[in-house]
């Protein structure tokens, strides 16, 4: 249950903070745990397209490691751009990991 709530929440939050339409191409969550910390590592991979998304793409990216996130039960502890990849079409992909802990 955890994964799945807090990469609900991530997503969203995600999004939101995008502010731009994305199509979610991959996602994907698997538990971790540390000696004093129980949560989540995610990878997101997301897909901006139309006239605007390198703009989009670059707001993103120029806040994301300083943004703040409110997941409900949960703390974003670390999120990090690891790609990004401008297509021909105009098109571009961001991919983007995270680790979530569980808030206690």
């Amino acid at each position: 249950m955890l994964i799945e709530d807090a990469t609900t929440a991530l997503l969203r939050a995600t999004l939101n903070f995008l502010d731009f339409p994305a199509t979610v191409e991959r996602i994907r969550s698997r538990s971790w745990a540390s000696i004093t910390f129980t949560g989540a590592r995610h990878e997101l991979t997301l897909r901006l397209d139309g006239d605007h998304a390198a703009e989009a793409a670059d707001r993103f990216c120029a806040g994301l490691e300083t943004a703040e996130f409110d997941l409900r039960r949960h703390i974003l502890a670390d999120i990090a751009l690891v790609g990004r990849e401008a297509a021909a079409d105009g098109g571009v992909r961001l991919r983007i990991e995270a680790l979530t802990v569980e808030d206690a």
